[in-house]
């Protein structure tokens, strides 16, 4: 029988998205991009907007059981590159690339940085790339834009059979499945500048044989509110909510968690920025019930 409970923790590794909180760019040119371009912004045509962010979900709880469980770690480095196509900025094409490292059997969590592959207690490698697009629906309402992705899987397997360790009968990679994710962003930024909120909803549809992936047959919504104060235009500290809803679609399998968090955003130059970012998960049904540690660098140039 499937350990379920390997599978679905890596699904609290969703903070792949965030955030850059941003004002119209044509309003001030002497706005730094953390300003100048949220999820919802586009860049124009020959700019190029890469990320690189890095999320590591740790846990010694769940839903499955009650008191503390032996420690299960997943780091999660995404890379996105776009450029902007047409000249209304309304269009950006790029890819995005996926890479995993995962522990378990109350290895630190510090040791997915090994990449040591232990028999039984670890994994990783390249796991998906997906084609995306972004745009912008509406030319009036510039800062409500949509990104479609599909991630191809690069795994064979999800979890490795092997004799348990430690409780742990298998270590869980990422999802053998194919994914069609849409992302809507909008943002509204309050007078004086000071203040944004930015939202979110993530729908991911996973598909596929069921006997592949826990999460085949589902649909995925995420949707997130982001709340950003900007002491100055090179810093913002944020605070965020998260919601995440697995619906069943024929896999038999239902989850739902929810998270808390907040962070930091800084304009080291021109082009580059960093964020770290912090999240607990509160409550949850079938999900662990951790914490992610993330920090991401952006250029825009």
């Amino acid at each position: 029988m499937k350990n379920f409970k390997n599978y679905i923790l890596l699904s609290g590794i969703l903070m792949c998205s965030f955030i850059g909180f941003s004002q119209d760019d044509t309003d001030n040119q002497s706005r730094s991009n953390i300003q100048q371009y949220t999820p919802s912004k586009l860049i124009g045509k020959g700019q190029w907007d890469l990320k690189w962010f890095n999320n590591l979900y740790t846990q010694t709880e769940s839903t499955f059981s009650d008191g503390t469980e032996p420690r299960q770690t997943f780091f999660t480095s995404t890379l996105e590159v776009y450029t902007g196509v047409g000249s209304n900025k309304r269009w950006n094409v790029g890819a995005i690339f996926e890479f995993r490292s995962n522990v378990v059997a109350d290895r630190s969590a510090l040791d997915v940085f090994k990449f040591d592959g232990e028999t039984g207690t670890a994994r990783s490698g390249l796991t998906s790339f997906a084609p995306s697009v972004k745009f912008v629906p509406f030319a009036s309402v510039s800062n409500f834009s949509i990104q479609s992705s599909f991630f191809i899987p690069l795994v064979d397997n999800e979890t490795e059979d092997f004799l348990p360790v430690n409780g742990n009968g298998g270590v869980f990679l990422d999802q053998n499945g194919y994914i069609w994710q849409n992302r809507f962003f909008y943002d509204h930024t309050f007078p004086g500048d000071k203040w944004q909120l930015f939202t979110e909803l993530n729908t991911e549809l996973s598909f596929g044989d069921k006997e592949e992936s826990f999460a085949n047959n589902s649909l995925n919504l995420t949707p997130g509110v982001f709340l950003s104060y900007f002491p100055s235009s090179k810093f913002t500290v944020l605070a965020l909510a998260q919601h995440s809803q697995r619906l069943d679609l024929g896999n038999d399998f239902a989850q739902d968690f929810t998270a808390l968090g907040g962070g930091v955003k800084y304009q080291l130059t021109q082009a580059l920025n960093i964020e770290g970012l912090y999240t607990n998960f509160v409550r949850g049904s079938n999900t662990g019930l951790g914490e992610t540690f993330n920090i991401g660098l952006r250029a825009i140039f």
